[in-house]
């Protein structure tokens, strides 16, 4: 298999974290919150746009080149639990699939790693609660086993977050777990060819942009949706070159 992107015609990974109400107004990455009644409005606004909203496993197809269409992949960073209350619902409403990277010795605690920034605690998904996850028809992704900044990280130790986190999220999910996601979008080369070692077909950074062919595809570029994402921007981020110029 080509580790390069394939598809003719660009394609939207969108970026979640919390689908929730934001913190109170000066509160830390108050950005990254979705509210219920914004992502429910934004997997509709999908739908009429005519896109199916994908997996990274039912997406990848596509990035191959093997399918075309009109898709876009959805995703959702650590695991949280309103992921499961808010989004899932939707998701299926709609006939979506999705993939949510999960932080596997975090699961049923909080996100602990952003503590030090001044982040409101959150509750992530338990082990049960992810097996609801993948019962309601969607995946999960590997976001390493404590959320961890790789390159501060002996290779080694890099290279075990990886690996066990896929393994234990494969014996929580009774599931294949084949999608990785680098925490905080850092990572070196070396990581990438980790990420190989591991066993991953794909994994998903924070720069800004959709997925063209040459992409590598396990350095793929993602669509933040952030609280600020209307309608109209949402469009322009999936249709457009918007995005793509504030590739980082």
């Amino acid at each position: 298999m080509t580790p390069f992107c394939a598809n003719q015609a660009p394609i939207a990974i969108l970026t979640y974290h919390q689908i929730a109400q934001a913190p109170p107004k000066g509160a830390p990455f108050r950005s990254l919150y979705v509210s219920p009644g914004a992502f429910a409005r934004q997997m509709l606004g999908l739908r009429l746009l005519g896109y199916q909203g994908l997996s990274m496993s039912l997406l990848l197809p596509y990035l191959q080149g093997q399918k075309a269409g009109r898709v876009v992949g959805i995703t959702f960073d650590d695991g949280y639990l309103n992921n499961l209350t808010h989004a899932l619902p939707v998701l299926q409403q709609h006939g979506f699939s999705s993939t949510c990277y999960a932080v596997s010795q975090r699961l049923g605690q909080t996100n602990v790693w952003d503590r030090a920034a001044g982040v409101a605690q959150t509750l992530l998904m338990k082990p049960a609660q992810l097996r609801d996850w993948v019962a309601g028809g969607q995946e999960v992704g590997a976001h390493t086993r404590h959320h961890v900044h790789l390159p501060a990280l002996a290779l080694a130790d890099s290279l075990q977050e990886m690996q066990q986190c896929k393994a234990e999220l494969e014996a929580v999910t009774q599931s294949p777990v084949e999608h990785f996601c680098y925490p905080y979008g850092e990572y070196d080369p070396d990581h990438v060819l980790q990420a190989v070692q591991a066993g991953f077909a794909s994994a998903t950074t924070t720069r800004r942009g959709r997925c063209v062919a040459g992409h590598h595809l396990l350095q793929l570029s993602r669509v933040p949706m952030l609280r600020s994402t209307t309608l109209p921007v949402m469009w322009l981020k999936l249709g457009t070159a918007y995005e793509d110029r504030r590739a980082v």
